[in-house]
């Protein structure tokens, strides 16, 4: 598509040269010497780039601007203007324009500053692309799947997140427990209620018990008002527990009263308060052998553990972490402003070969990473730690008393690719760098050549 360029300059003369100049240069050119007419065109058609004058008569250029930010977001505005002051300079940065040229300008200049914005344009755009491919693989608060096993996971999450029974959410830290139960709130009958989620580990059995229940007036020394608890404030939501098998016995025991009863008796207190609150909890530790060791409650257990989600680690559905590497690329370099559009089929073959103990957490302060430290719009081995650089990811061995050949070397590379990506063409493909169709002949030949036509 030809890229489209809107003019506006109140200086007849000074507009149709640069008019001619963006024509001649290839691109799609509307003029106007009205900035009132230019805001008009921004709500009527789409524009790549706008080069609008300052100072004019009525609408000015920090008008169209403004309105252009607010009508066209992805369009990107150069300011060309005779009457070049730092503070006008710093105001229009600060709005947000691309650039500002002072006139005279020499045409090389233009050129150069239309490309640059052009660029980023395009580049904003190919995000979007992607980010849209990634969204059909998305569901829930964030959850980016394709794998078979998550997939019925979230479909159980589905169904039972509008009964309001308790959930207990199980798997390796850096798996995405939470994320599941932000799933479960927000497609619950309470999701436009609070949801409130805190780590039990994190607090001493005195704090958790003054976080989750609260207190009372003069309950113990510098209790000074009363203060009500998670568990009540949550009241009408949902309250995620996190690492709940890390709660002392005596809180256990308080928390099976809440569920049962739906009260909560603060700290110091002697009259329960009536709750509404639906519990979701999640641990990384085996629960079964928590409880037969003793370390946790078995009748708690069961009043949480109504429904399990059991969420697989990272190494066992592989052919997630392409997909899961572009969706944190994507969320980074926007959160960065960087360029970075690519992850190098090198990067990847070494992402999908690496075992993962931190699981999704840890791929994602990959990717983090590698954008922060990338030049251009690709990562490279070069901008991951160097533990993992080090790693191989192919071994090509010997064949008998031979090296392999080129050939024998790729497909043994596919061959590795598809099998740790469990047979899924697609991802194999974005691991290789190639588009599937590629991949599909690839194969075929190598099928061919092991049965051969009699």
């Amino acid at each position: 598509m030809e890229e489209s360029l809107l003019i506006v300059d109140d200086e007849e003369i000074a507009l149709r040269n640069l008019q001619h100049v963006m024509e001649k240069a290839g691109y799609q050119v509307t003029a106007t010497q009205s900035g009132a007419t230019a805001v008009t065109l921004l709500a009527s058609r789409r524009f790549d780039v706008v080069l609008t004058d300052l100072r004019m008569e009525g609408v000015d250029g920090m008008d169209v601007l403004k309105q252009s930010r607010e009508l066209q977001p992805e369009a990107e505005v150069i300011f060309i203007t005779g009457y070049a002051t730092a503070e006008s300079a710093v105001q229009a940065l600060k709005h947000g324009a691309f650039y500002y040229i002072a006139k005279p300008f020499r045409l090389d200049e233009v050129r150069k500053v239309v490309a640059e914005a052009l660029e980023k344009v395009r580049l904003r755009r190919e995000n979007d692309a992607l980010r849209r491919e990634v969204e059909g693989y998305r569901d829930g608060e964030g959850i980016v799947t394709q794998d078979v096993d998550m997939q019925r996971l979230l479909e159980i999450a589905r169904q039972i997140a509008p009964t309001d029974c308790s959930v207990l959410i199980t798997g390796e830290s850096g798996t995405g427990k939470e994320l599941f139960a932000k799933y479960l709130h927000k497609h619950s009958t309470r999701a436009d209620g609070p949801y409130v989620a805190i780590n039990c580990g994190a607090f001493s059995e005195q704090l958790l018990a003054n976080e989750l229940f609260g207190h009372e007036k003069g309950a113990f020394t510098g209790a000074s008002a009363l203060k009500k608890g998670l568990i009540e404030v949550t009241s009408g939501g949902t309250l995620f527990l996190d690492e709940v098998t890390e709660m002392a016995p005596s809180m256990q025991v308080k928390l099976l009263r809440v569920l049962q009863e739906r009260e909560v008796l603060r700290v110091g207190g002697t009259r329960p308060v009536k709750c509404d609150v639906r519990v979701l909890a999640a641990t990384n530790r085996d629960v079964g052998e928590a409880v037969k060791e003793g370390h946790f409650r078995e009748d708690l257990y069961f009043r949480l553990n109504v429904v399990n989600l059991n969420i697989p680690p990272l190494t066992q559905r592989k052919g997630d972490i392409p997909l899961l590497a572009q969706h944190f690329l994507l969320k980074y370099a926007s959160r960065m402003r960087k360029p970075v559009t690519r992850i190098s089929s090198e990067v990847m073959a070494l992402l999908v070969d690496y075992p993962f103990p931190g699981n999704v957490r840890e791929l994602e302060n990959l990717i983090e990473r590698g954008t922060a430290m990338a030049q251009g719009d690709t990562i490279e081995v070069a901008h991951l730690p160097e533990a993992l650089q080090k790693r191989e990811s192919v071994d090509f061995r010997r064949i008998g008393d031979r090296l392999p050949t080129l050939e024998e070397q790729e497909q043994s590379y596919i061959t590795q690719v598809l099998d740790e990506v469990q047979g899924n063409q697609t991802a194999a493909a974005q691991i290789l760098g190639i588009n599937r169709a590629s991949l599909w002949r690839k194969l075929k030949a190598r099928r061919n050549e092991e049965s051969p036509s009699k």
